[in-house]
């Protein structure tokens, strides 16, 4: 990975982590020994030079979904990798299949899939999500409300 995109990703990543605690407050699941945190938001809360970096698509009716997986050992949390796919209808079930990209920052790993919506959109997003190959996936649902900005 070349040295912008390094950078590109860390910037990413924080951005991620600023703009996720404040607006969804520790929105997870919790599997097994397995916590699952997701969330999404709009593509244009990236910046137009990092969404380059990374390939994401930045625009007013276009959003982002962000999971990361950590495994629970001994009362610590740690990244692991998984295998994510979703899909995100809307209420009359026009479907999208959601392509995640895997950013693995060595103590951080997220997994990022975009959508397009429409003006005051419901979507309903569900994601599989397995971090064990050996055991089924997990299954996580969400719905939310999306408006062109």
């Amino acid at each position: 990975m070349n040295r912008l995109s390094k950078w590109a990703s860390a910037l990413f990543l924080s951005l991620i982590a600023l703009i996720s605690q404040p607006v969804l407050a520790e929105q997870f699941v919790k599997y097994d020994n397995y916590e699952i945190h997701y969330n999404a938001f709009y593509s244009t809360f990236i910046k137009p030079d990092v969404a380059q970096a990374i390939g994401i698509q930045r625009s007013k009716r276009r959003a982002l979904v962000n999971v990361s997986v950590l495994k629970i050992k001994d009362g610590e949390k740690k990244p692991v990798s998984a295998f994510v796919k979703g899909q995100a209808t809307s209420l009359i079930q026009q479907s999208q299949n959601l392509d995640f990209k895997k950013v693995d920052e060595g103590n951080a790993i997220y997994y990022i899939g975009q959508f397009g919506f429409t003006d005051d959109q419901v979507m309903r997003l569900s994601l599989e999500v397995q971090p064990d190959p050996n055991k089924p996936a997990y299954t996580v649902k969400f719905e939310q409300r999306f408006y062109e900005e």
